[in-house]
């Protein structure tokens, strides 16, 4: 008989010590286990409920006993965060309910000496009528915002120092919970409204996104891979903000475009829907098992003009010069954290390192770019270093390149930024990841 909450438990346990993706974890033990239907659900709003409040749930915790977290166990210590998410955050989980299944979960683990130390913090946090404090906002705003979101202080500090506030807590609003699931319509096959249709008969929420004629935001999907229209190859999963940078980058028929980074293929598959299967896009990856699935993601849309290949994007290759060039560069994600909140609790996310290697990835792509050709340089996360700063150095650096400027109506996305061949889209409209894209043409 399936246990959600010791499947949870067993995920969480897998993210914190192997360092496990959330969404790979969850559907694997899913699976392993046999949960579906309910208990599936229980267990992801579990899951996630403990990565989006991790930090506030340990802030809960320490008021609850005097042992230092580090003191305890890891299946233990999230046992007491789920049963603090369940007592607090879970309106349809009784309290009793909570406490008394947190318990029988300890024993289940063999952890019959933690049972009583659970038992004891959850019932003194019921009896306390889930009371708790939060840190002063006067005396320290960041470590008050830090608890109540659950981002580390770092990032908040940063935002902070960057956006200001009215942004970052719009930031941090919308990065909390979980997001639309955003598809491509695969024009090469049907059209939005079709597909849109067809979703509806399926049960989906379909919402349809302005000012783009073929990006869908689907709720209600289930697993959205187990669907005819996905087995059918009518649309691809992709967030708005890569679509739109794939609109901006404008490839056209019959154009050589290179897609550097491309796995998991998500924007070479748009790429190849705008030039409607004519012309070539190399979409190059690191890693074999990357590049298969960009060829087996194309064979399933029907996509016929995209060449992938086992490539280094910082090796020195001769490629014939390319119209236009996609350069996505790997990045520290904080503008996907909902998606995948155990990215805000890396240890390293690569904030200080990761801007040097991004720049060197895109000198090398920019080399191949033949004279009045276009080059996108993006990242997913929100990060001026990792952005704004890496597009003024290479301007600075490469004279033969020219920004390209940028219009995006306020309706599609919620934008900042001063420099006119730049974008930081702010995940607040259109069901957006935060993400940057940036335009260079090559005189």
């Amino acid at each position: 008989m399936a246990n959600p909450r010791k499947s949870a438990l067993k995920i969480l346990i897998k993210i914190e010590k192997d360092g496990a993706y959330s969404n790979i974890a969850l559907n694997n033990q899913l699976k392993e286990d046999n949960t579906t239907g309910v208990d599936a659900s229980f267990c992801s709003a579990l899951v996630y409920g403990v990565l989006e409040r991790k930090i506030l749930l340990d802030y809960i915790i320490r008021q609850y006993t005097s042992l230092r977290l580090k003191k305890i166990e890891t299946p233990v210590l999230n046992i007491l965060r789920m049963g603090i998410l369940q007592i607090a955050f879970m309106d349809k989980v009784p309290e009793s309910a909570a406490v008394n299944e947190s318990v029988k979960l300890a024993k289940g683990m063999r952890l019959n000496k933690a049972s009583g130390f659970i038992n004891g913090v959850l019932r003194s946090f019921v009896r306390a009528g889930c009371a708790y404090k939060l840190p002063d906002k006067n005396s320290d705003r960041a470590m008050y915002y830090s608890v109540y979101y659950s981002m580390p202080k770092n990032i908040v500090n940063l935002w902070l120092n960057v956006y200001g506030e009215e942004n970052t807590l719009s930031i941090l609003e919308n990065l909390t919970g979980r997001p639309p699931v955003s598809v491509r319509v695969n024009t090469l096959k049907t059209t939005a409204s079709k597909l849109k249709e067809s979703f509806e008969r399926s049960g989906m929420g379909v919402q349809r996104v302005q000012e783009m004629d073929n990006a869908l935001l689907l709720s209600h999907t289930g697993a959205i891979e187990n669907t005819s229209q996905y087995r059918q190859g009518l649309f691809h999963v992709q967030d708005t903000a890569s679509q739109l940078c794939c609109e901006l980058l404008a490839p056209k028929e019959n154009m050589l475009v290179y897609d550097f980074c491309s796995a998991p293929g998500g924007k070479a598959f748009t790429m190849a829907e705008l030039m409607n299967n004519k012309g070539t896009i190399k979409a190059f990856d690191m890693y074999e098992h990357k590049v298969k699935l960009i060829n087996n993601g194309a064979y399933r849309l029907g996509i016929e003009n995209i060449k992938a290949a086992v490539a280094n994007a910082l090796e020195d290759k001769k490629l014939p010069p390319a119209d236009r060039i996609l350069c996505d560069v790997p990045c520290s994600g904080l503008g996907i954290i909902r998606r995948k909140p155990e990215i805000r609790y890396k240890q390293d996310l690569g904030i200080d390192t990761l801007p040097q290697l991004q720049y060197d990835i895109l000198c090398s792509c920019a080399k191949h770019l033949k004279s009045g050709g276009i080059l996108a340089y993006s990242t997913c996360t929100l990060n001026p270093d990792e952005n704004e700063n890496n597009v003024k150095r290479f301007l600075r650096e490469h004279s033969q390149f020219q920004p390209l400027k940028i219009s995006i109506k306020d309706d599609i996305m919620n934008k900042i930024g001063s420099m006119d061949n730049a974008v930081t889209l702010l995940p607040q409209k259109n069901g957006s990841d935060g993400f940057f894209i940036s335009l260079f043409i090559k005189r």
